[in-house]
């Protein structure tokens, strides 16, 4: 069971659920330390004071804030829990919003809302089913680590999630980053939503979404701690000089994601609208079909000798 991080309330109106928080994720990778190369001896960061030039325990250090250059004011955790604050001890529901309303952007590390104990069983489950039924998350604040916060929570399975969530005013404007302007056919738009459509799929689950790198990590830890050859990496293709075709890559791609599913190329086909019908007038009907039907018979083959890349 992962340990409490924070113990408080959640504030519904003029109900209280009391609460343990624990963390919803876990790290699972690996981790290295700073090492002396000569001799493979940790290096560590010491902790000194400027003034009398000596290495300090955790025990002498806390929180000041400097005003000036020769004014520092200090501030002790105790000052700032007891600070007059309604988010200091709870989580202060303000308003229910659709999830979908919220910009992913915003969300950030997840945690568990344990009920503390049998008196807050009831208001917690209370609060579970009403967020439920609603089909809406609730928009919370809440103080941790010296700051106030703003927070998300919702139900997963039979579980409420607090998700912390940015401010407005922390997420960057991404309007400088717009690319120019484009030209686009309806051909390659509605391409583009068939490789979406080939790709599409119903959860997560596969080892398409394993951690490769972690796994590549310890391999090549064990080869050393064995004196054997680390694993080769992987040839990479070389990336194709000048302009690139889009339509053409976009058909390959389609062909490849057919065929990595082993799903037959003759489903999901996106309806033809009129105006892309008009902008493939050029190229003959017959001929399409036929490169059309090579390239299902080839990735059909191609799947059944190759197994699936991630």
């Amino acid at each position: 069971m992962p340990r409490t991080v924070w113990t408080g309330a959640i504030s519904f109106g003029l109900v209280t659920v009391p609460i343990h928080v624990v963390s919803a994720t876990e790290d699972h990778s690996v981790r290295f330390h700073q090492v002396h190369l000569d001799d493979m001896a940790r290096v560590r960061v010491r902790k000194y004071c400027s003034v009398e030039d000596r290495e300090v325990s955790n025990v002498e250090i806390g929180k000041g804030y400097e005003v000036s250059k020769d004014t520092i004011i200090a501030v002790s955790d105790e000052e700032l829990r007891e600070m007059p604050l309604p988010t200091a001890k709870a989580i202060e529901i303000e308003a229910f919003v659709p999830a979908a309303s919220v910009d992913p952007i915003r969300i950030g590390e997840g945690y568990y809302l344990q009920p503390d104990g049998q008196v807050a069983a009831k208001p917690y489950k209370l609060l579970r089913m009403a967020l439920e039924r609603s089909s809406k998350v609730a928009i919370a604040k809440y103080a941790w680590s010296g700051r106030e916060r703003l927070g998300m929570l919702r139900v997963r399975d039979d579980v409420i999630v607090l998700h912390a969530m940015r401010w407005p005013d922390e997420i960057r404007d991404p309007a400088e980053l717009t690319p120019g302007a484009v030209e686009l056919t309806d051909n390659e738009i509605e391409e583009a939503q068939h490789l979406i459509e080939r790709m599409s799929r119903d959860d997560l689950e596969g080892e398409e979404f394993t951690d490769r790198y972690t796994e590549a990590v310890e391999q090549l830890i064990e080869a050393k701690r064995e004196h054997r050859e680390p694993p080769k990496a992987f040839e990479e293709q070389a990336a194709p000089g000048g302009v690139v075709d889009l339509m053409a890559a976009l058909k390959e791609s389609v062909a490849k994601a057919q065929a990595s599913r082993g799903e037959d190329a003759t489903v999901h086909e996106m309806p033809k609208k009129t105006t892309a019908k008009k902008t493939a007038k050029k190229a003959p009907a017959k001929k399409t079909a036929v490169k059309k039907t090579a390239v299902k018979k080839t990735t059909k083959k191609a799947a059944a000798k190759k197994p699936r890349s991630a």
